[in-house]
């Protein structure tokens, strides 16, 4: 059974110098946080652009950029970016950073939030979808399950749009891409973007150019309304236990990260038929995403041996590109597993240890109870802990 911050990893900590030497005001700092953030109240408009499940919500990379200090001339890294929280928050402070995931929609989120705003977007939006009208309605492609998930007049009108990005200039589409992509859910029979069932929406196909346009118009006021200098981000479309130190492409003084909880969450599954209309494979995404909860009820299941082995690899990784003295803070859940609890923070600190990330600072922090997401209330996810190591300097 799990109680609280783990026993072992609360005891290395506790064996550290006091708060008298050199880091003494960066734990208060850290100390000082409500990292439950309970007065969150709402986003910004470039949250907003695009749902995901289980968010990195901004207020948690912001406090780690904010409370660590960050060596000239390195970068801050993301191992799983997600919708690019921790992008957006370096770039909010001139850092540049790196972020790598395998999911396409969220390397497109990424994308999107930290680039500059192409010149005429809804100009071109609506002139594509001009040209949309004339794409013929029998190239709807082939996705399993089409005619369950969507109505026949709604996947003629995607398609054709679907149809027309890809013969746009590239300047503006990944920006048209995301838009596309934000309203799949919300023209489809799925109840909603956390509710996986088909119900009868009865979503006109007129509206699929009309929500298109106003998502368009939605990422074209939230990159324009961005009032800092767009810092250099490199965006890596891959899997974390595939990548080589040459795609970080730079020293990194900090990482600011939250990986997928063994059999938790399903991010392949969210966002399954937004890759099908936008041409990518999810059924890829599913079979190397860490954590997905179908790899733990196949024959030869998963195991939390397979996430520590997982996390082992990812810290060589950064191993090879966090700088000596640099940090590495990780923001993970507990896992529910055949009916045992696993403390996934201490599975990550045992795994870092003997590589020599050390741990600096841990707590525990409260998830709000109106969080939504697939797969919530069977993981029963109610805390999740801010475990920060940093590289060793000998």
């Amino acid at each position: 059974m799990v109680h609280g911050a783990n026993e072992t990893l609360q005891a290395d900590l506790e064996n550290r110098p006091n708060p008298a030497d050199p880091d003494g005001a960066i734990k208060s700092s850290l100390s000082a946080i409500d990292w439950s953030f309970v007065d969150r109240r709402s986003h910004s408009e470039i949250e907003g652009i695009h749902p995901y499940p289980a968010k990195f919500i901004a207020e948690i990379p912001r406090a780690i950029l904010s409370s660590l200090p960050i060596p000239k001339s390195t970068a801050v890294l993301d191992l799983f970016c997600g919708s690019g929280s921790t992008l957006v928050e370096s770039q909010r402070l001139g850092i540049p950073s790196v972020g790598v995931d395998l999911n396409p929609i969220a390397c497109l989120m990424s994308r999107v939030k930290t680039a500059s705003c192409p010149v005429g977007l809804e100009e071109h939006a609506a002139e594509l979808v001009r040209i949309s009208r004339g794409v013929p309605k029998s190239d709807v492609p082939e996705i399993p399950n089409l005619d369950h998930w969507f109505t026949p007049g709604v996947q003629i009108e995607i398609n054709k749009i679907a149809t027309a990005i890809s013969a746009t200039v590239s300047e503006v589409q990944d920006c048209l891409r995301l838009a596309l992509s934000s309203i799949i859910v919300r023209v489809s029979n799925q109840e909603s973007d956390t509710r996986y069932a088909a119900v009868d929406k009865n979503i006109a196909p007129e509206a699929v150019p009309a929500l298109f346009l106003r998502a368009v118009g939605r990422i074209n006021v939230a990159l324009k309304s961005r009032d800092y200098a767009l810092s250099p981000v490199n965006v890596v479309e891959g899997d974390i236990l595939k990548v080589e130190p040459l795609e970080i492409g730079q020293p990194v003084g900090l990482v600011a990260t939250s990986p997928p909880y063994p059999n938790a969450y399903e991010y392949w599954l969210y966002h399954k038929y937004r890759m099908w209309w936008l041409g990518y494979d999810p059924l890829k995404v599913k079979a190397d995403e860490i954590g997905a909860r179908a790899h733990f009820f196949k024959k030869n299941h998963h195991t939390a041996e397979d996430f520590a082995r997982q996390m082992r690899q990812t810290l060589h990784l950064l191993d090879s590109v966090v700088v000596k003295g640099g940090y590495v803070a990780f923001v993970v859940g507990r896992s529910k597993i055949h009916g045992k609890l696993y403390d996934n923070a201490e599975i990550i600190n045992d795994e870092a240890r003997s590589i020599g990330f050390k741990p600096f600072f841990m707590t525990d922090r409260i998830l709000s109870a109106s969080r939504k997401s697939f797969n919530l209330s069977h993981a029963n996810i109610k805390t999740e802990t801010v475990l920060i190591l940093r590289k060793e300097v000998e």
